[in-house]
């Protein structure tokens, strides 16, 4: 570990902690809360916090233990210990001073499980589902059931209420039972096993361990008073699982109506955020209003929120750096404070927490063991699913602090707990990775990788927001079964942008065909089973202002794909239609430009595409195979490859020097195999790439050219002269796949 590194985080809280005396000072013996005490202790807790996250991540440990760490360091366990008045005097045990900093830890914990929920990948569970819960109940039941008996056998000194014993071992029990999601996905994702067949299941299981703990810790919130009432406890579970159904179900989708609402209406700055944290505040208090813990509304609307399909990266950067840097330094920092390891000092205390680590470990271990090979896992892969499952981590700590609060734990037991979540999360890493080390690949998971690891490198992939401009023509109509055809294969929502001459006089009539051609259109996809688009979300709306501004506007959305469907494309020399350029100029993005020619005038909605495609290997040539591919279904694709005779490799003609041009064919070909669709591939020598592409066009039946072309540096719109020599030359349908940003156009070879 570099020594300026080891400096910087000795010297930062050091500052803090002579500043914090001063003022603790100046204050003198006055009871009242500070302000500035507050603001020093957030600091140093957030200085020391991170710097050992800092650490710890370098050293292959999760940062929440470097976060932990820096609360028992500061706490009793350490500073306490050896400056026990300097310690009071920046952290006094005054209940005005305490609530304050309190507070700010209760948003911090709905906020870390709203984070939570928004990284759980409800489509991994479904997809190993049977094997993950089977899992998951063995690997809750035997650990809970070791956690139920310790508790049972706990000495009366270590209960707050040794009279309510059963709550107390319950509540045991489900602390020891349940992993941490977020420190097993963080390991498991650092060493590239996230979408290993063993490594979705360790996620998918943990993912579930933690819904349970969390409806089963919320119940268990009844108990503020150490009493079970089994009314109260019902009526407890009818209104959580009424909760969850509503959620799951008219929930998801106000959610992202929502989201999109204020995306798409409100212009305060993170518009988006507000609604998400208001959206959680309001789940939160239903759950406590139903009578249980409001860290389940919290994860819930995580969920929710991570399941919109629209703007989800940009939330989750947004709320990660806010929750990051300064909620969780503050809650873990809080929680190491509230953890005197000095205690165990006793022996008996000593001796006691090491059989809780023991207990813990052999339960989670053992029970998903058990699981994973009632699951079908041979046994290198439950060794793995053993090893990761046993990380408590954050969880834990949320866990032990809930039931310190509610007063179900003593505060020696909640050190104990504190530090059994250390050392089971510190131990997980290496354990996991080595026993992930170990596993072989088959030849069907290393298949699934490469289509996968493909795919997410794609642009429909990475597709959110479809927008489609269109006006009232026979192209506009094309246009849009273009474009459902696009959203439907992933169950885009999509924005239908009316834009014609007569937009206000058309809304009515035209929109709806324009939506019913999006939706049609995408349910062929979802019949021929390429897509999930029954989901598909279509909104309309008519530009009422000047063009330009009317697309700058929807620009400002955060569409990533525009599909233009107007009258007329192209104009006299080389030009685009003026409408074509004034949409282009006020958006950044991709443009999928389509022109319908030939039957697709009278038949704008055909059954089947006949595609053309010509590839030459670059990024934009990529895309439009991409996109080709994805509107072939159940028609044909013909891929033509064109090299110029320019090429000396191709004047030569030899198999070497073709040798690149039938790789990109096999590569376009592998893209079309992984969606089922029928290709043919071409490759064709000729000096002009335009006349070659503009034979195959007339003899074969292709009905529809797709080009994947770069915007090119001028005084107007253009994508080069083999594309606009297509565009104005071709008998069938073109659709050019542009590129977001325009790049100097390359010098003409001789």
């Amino acid at each position: 570990m570099p020594w300026r590194l080891l400096r910087t985080v000795g010297l930062v809280p050091a500052a803090l902690i002579l500043t914090t005396i001063a003022v603790a000072a100046e204050r003198g013996k006055s009871a009242g809360p500070s302000e500035p005490l507050l603001i020093l202790q957030i600091a140093l807790l957030m200085a020391l916090g991170r710097g050992l996250g800092e650490i710890m991540q370098r050293i292959g440990q999760p940062s929440v233990m470097g976060e932990l760490l820096a609360g028992i360091i500061l706490g009793p366990s350490l500073f306490g210990w050896i400056w026990p008045e300097a310690q009071a005097a920046i952290f006094p045990k005054t209940p005005e001073q305490k609530a304050m900093i309190d507070g700010i830890a209760q948003v911090g914990i709905l906020l870390l499980l709203l984070l939570t929920g928004m990284e759980t990948d409800l489509k991994l569970v479904r997809k190993v589902g049977k094997a993950a819960i089977a899992i998951s109940i063995a690997g809750i039941l035997v650990p809970f059931a070791c956690g139920f008996a310790l508790g049972e056998f706990l000495p009366d000194a270590l209960l707050p209420n040794p009279q309510e014993r059963l709550v107390a071992s319950l509540f045991m029990g489900t602390a020891l039972s349940i992993s941490s999601v977020k420190i097993v996905a963080v390991v498991v994702r650092e060493m590239n096993f996230m979408r290993r067949n063993v490594g979705q299941i360790i996620v998918a299981t943990a993912v579930i361990d933690d819904t349970i703990g969390w409806i089963i810790i919320a119940v268990f919130s009844l108990a503020s008073h150490g009493t079970l009432d089994i009314a109260s406890v019902a009526k407890a579970v009818l209104g959580t699982l009424a909760f969850l159904a509503i959620s799951f179900t008219i929930g998801r989708r106000l959610v992202f109506q929502l989201i999109r609402w204020a995306n798409d209406n409100l212009v305060s700055a993170a518009p988006v955020i507000t609604v998400i944290l208001v959206l959680m505040g309001v789940m939160a208090l239903i759950t406590h209003l139903i009578g249980v813990h409001t860290v389940l509304g919290a994860f819930v609307a995580g969920i929710l929120v991570g399941e919109s399909p629209i703007l989800t990266r940009q939330i989750d950067e947004r709320l990660r750096g806010l929750i990051s840097s300064f909620f969780m330094p503050v809650f873990f920092g809080l929680a190491g404070l509230s953890a005197d390891l000095s205690v165990l000092r006793d022996p008996s205390l000593l001796m006691l927490t090491g059989l809780l680590v023991v207990i813990a470990s052999v339960g989670k271990f053992g029970g998903a063991f058990v699981g994973g090979t009632l699951g079908g896992l041979n046994a290198r892969e439950s060794l793995a699913l053993a090893s990761g499952m046993n990380a408590r981590g954050s969880t834990e700590v949320i866990i032990a602090t809930i039931g310190l609060s509610i007063g179900v734990l003593s505060q020696n037991l909640f050190t104990m707990i504190v530090t059994m979540a250390i050392v089971t999360t510190m131990a997980m890493p290496p354990m996991l990775r080595a026993a992930l080390a170990r596993l072989p690949m088959n030849e069907e998971e290393k298949e699934r990788l490469e289509r996968e690891e493909f795919e997410k490198r794609g642009f429909i992939a990475n597709l959110e927001r479809p927008l489609l401009a269109v006006d009232e023509s026979p192209n506009a109509t094309f246009a849009a079964h273009v474009a459902g055809l696009i959203a439907g294969m992933r169950g885009l929502p999509i924005t239908v942008l009316h834009i014609g001459k007569h937009a206000e006089e058309q809304e009515k009539g035209r929109h709806e065909s324009h939506e019913a051609v999006v939706k049609k259109a995408a349910e062929t996809v979802s019949a021929n089973g390429d897509g999930n688009a029954g989901s598909i979300d279509v909104v309309t709306r008519t530009g009422r202002a000047e063009l330009g501004e009317t697309i700058a506007d929807e620009a400002r959305k955060g569409f990533d794909l525009l599909v233009v469907g107007v009258a007329k494309v192209a104009a006299a020399k080389d030009r685009f239609d003026r409408k074509i350029e004034d949409i282009a100029a006020t958006f950044d993005g991709p443009l999928a430009i389509v022109a319908a020619k030939g039957k697709h005038l009278k038949q704008p909605m055909p059954d089947a595409l006949n595609i053309l495609v010509p590839v030459s290997g670059s990024a934009i040539s990529k895309r439009g195979a991409e996109i080709a591919v994805a509107l072939a279904g159940s028609g044909s694709l013909r891929v033509i490859y064109v090299a110029t005779t320019r090429d000396k490799g191709a004047q030569r003609g030899t198999s070497r020097g073709l040798s690149q041009e039938t790789g990109i064919l096999k590569d376009t070909s592998d893209l079309a195999a992984r969606y089922d669709v029928d290709i043919t591939t071409t490759l064709r020598l000729n000096r002009a790439p335009e006349a070659a592409i503009l034979r195959e066009i007339d003899t074969t039946d292709v009905d529809l050219v797709v080009m994947g072309v770069d915007r090119i540096q001028a005084d107007h719109l253009s994508f080069g002269g083999v594309a606009d020599a297509v565009l104005r030359q071709s008998k069938v349908s073109v659709l050019l796949v542009s590129s977001g940003e325009a790049r100097q156009a390359p010098p003409e070879k001789a």
